[in-house]
């Protein structure tokens, strides 16, 4: 509200304290929501406006939000759900295309000169079919599209829609890494023409009126309070000996298809703090490496910021193998419930096409072929498939279905919200590790645990 949005549309982690909550924070937004495929089922109705129309000299310009259906599993899927597992939301995953053309058909009936789409879709390591470029080769009459959620950094990349016409697609990155400026042309004959650039912070000047002055301090003296309210994050709590990353040599993320000694680090917290046999934790929900040196309670928060909490259930090893089999479904590509792992090792053999299945709303259903993971060895046996191991994880995967992980959902549960996630994380440096985090650590791709086979 302070930095003066006109609009926003809904992404993954903005359900992450659940849909009810989400949905009681929009009501005190001073701007307007979007999203043409957020589907109230028990209504028939979109949650939010499919789209808005805004002046610009004259010609008007619908921008058009757009949801990933991703968003069940990025999210939790559980929270779209009744307590019968009956899902009350929909995001349009089955008629996705028809749904969006729908919206760019409805738009230009109302009058609109230029279509933009604003959508959380991303590219790089996205569910095929729901990516923005799939949006743009499946429909016509978008003129540009800004998009986000896979963080790509895309000054002015032109794509071809159903009908083979250019469209312009953008996105900014993450964090402010960019402000991205659209500048859209029409000639007399209502031709259009798009171009984009991105500005690193560095080179963006700055409007120096009175009122543009005011409303940047405003903004800023809002940053300086929470800063000064926060202080207490950067109470050191340990040291690290090296650094603990979620990337490769090249910078490179890798947490979300490879071992890294922050994954070993995680699952080994999680295993130690519930005396598990097994740890298993999605890479996707470890999001930033720790520098060497100090540890404070703000980096630890960074690693792990959803809120998760610590609970372990009894599984089969049948189950376990599934689970890894799921996770490795996209390697060498990303994949979010990518899994990190404590207590057992195993290969993935690359060279073998994934026989996952998954439902319409890409949840894990079974395994149809060849399984990739194979030679799975827990505490230095092979596992057994029949044998019931004690399985330590957050309640995001085992409980809440997160990553589209079905499979341990009506297990029986020996200890159910330990700890939040960032608090195990605490308890495992300060207690388990007596405040240093050393030599065991010192690999940045890990043990051994995750091995490649191509």
């Amino acid at each position: 509200n302070t930095v003066g949005y006109d609009y926003a549309i809904p992404g993954n982690h903005e359900f992450d304290y659940s849909l009810s909550t989400f949905l009681d924070l929009t009501k005190n937004a001073d701007f307007t929501y979007l999203s043409a495929n957020f589907v109230d089922l028990q209504t028939g109705s979109t949650v939010f406006t499919p789209y808005a129309v805004k002046d610009f000299d004259g010609k008007k310009a619908a921008f058009i939000g757009i949801c990933t259906p991703e968003t069940y599993t990025k999210s939790t899927p559980v929270y779209f759900q009744d307590e019968n597992g009956n899902y009350l939301y929909s995001f349009s995953e089955n008629t996705f295309y028809e749904t969006i053309q729908n919206t760019i058909d409805q738009a230009r009936e109302d009058g609109a000169d230029i279509v933009i789409a604003v959508g959380h879709l991303g590219i790089n390591g996205m569910a095929s079919g729901w990516k923005s470029t799939d949006v743009i080769a499946n429909t016509t009459g978008i003129d540009a599209f800004i998009d986000g959620h896979s963080h790509e950094t895309i000054a002015n990349s032109i794509y071809q829609n159903k009908d083979g016409e250019d469209v312009t697609l953008t996105s900014t990155g993450s964090k402010f890494d960019n402000f991205g400026i659209m500048e859209i042309q029409m000639d007399a004959s209502n031709d259009i023409s798009v171009t984009t650039q991105l500005l690193h912070p560095s080179e963006v000047t700055y409007d120096s009126s009175e009122a543009a002055s005011e409303a940047y301090h405003s903004v800023q003296n809002k940053i300086d309070h929470y800063n000064q309210e926060l202080s207490y994050l950067y109470e050191v709590l340990g040291t690290a000996e090296t650094e603990l990353t979620i990337n490769n040599a090249e910078g490179v993320r890798r947490i979300r298809s490879g071992e890294t000694n922050l994954g070993d680090f995680v699952a080994d917290a999680y295993r130690s703090i519930c005396q598990a046999d097994i740890a298993l934790v999605n890479g996707g929900g470890i999001r930033v490496s720790i520098k060497e040196g100090d540890i404070t309670l703000n980096d630890i928060l960074k690693v792990h910021p959803f809120g998760n909490a610590l609970c372990v259930c009894e599984a089969t090893g049948q189950q376990i193998l599934d689970a890894l089999e799921f996770g490795a479904k996209d390697v060498p590509g990303e994949f979010g419930g990518f899994l990190q792992v404590s207590g057992l090792t195993y290969e993935i053999h690359t060279y073998l096409p994934s026989t996952v299945k998954m439902d319409e709303k890409r949840m894990f259903v079974g395994v149809e072929g060849e399984y990739r993971v194979k030679n799975v060895m827990v505490g230095g046996e092979p596992l057994d498939l029949e044998k019931i191991y004690t399985l330590a994880s957050h309640n995001y995967m085992l409980q809440g279905q997160g990553d589209g992980y079905t499979i341990f959902e009506d297990n029986v549960y020996t200890q159910e919200s330990v700890m939040l996630d960032n608090q195990v994380l605490i308890t495992y440096i300060t207690e388990g590790l007596n405040g240093v985090v050393g030599a065991d650590y010192a690999n940045p791709y890990g043990q051994g645990r995750i091995v490649a086979v191509e």
